[in-house]
């Protein structure tokens, strides 16, 4: 195998690694199962750490 051959095999079989990946990315952040721990995260820095202290 020449290094062109092994260039095109890696930059076409890479793109749809890649293009995969991506896809199960955004299946998984728009699972309606993930919602409520991505909204839990997304109100992390706007907390007190007083909060924590109350909750316990």
């Amino acid at each position: 195998m020449s290094y062109a051959e092994a260039s095109h095999l890696a930059q076409t079989w890479g793109l749809v690694l890649l293009a995969v990946l991506f896809v199960g990315a955004v299946i998984y952040a728009l699972w309606p199962g993930n919602r409520d721990k991505f909204k839990r995260a997304a109100e992390t820095p706007l907390k007190d750490e007083d909060d924590d202290d109350r909750q316990a």
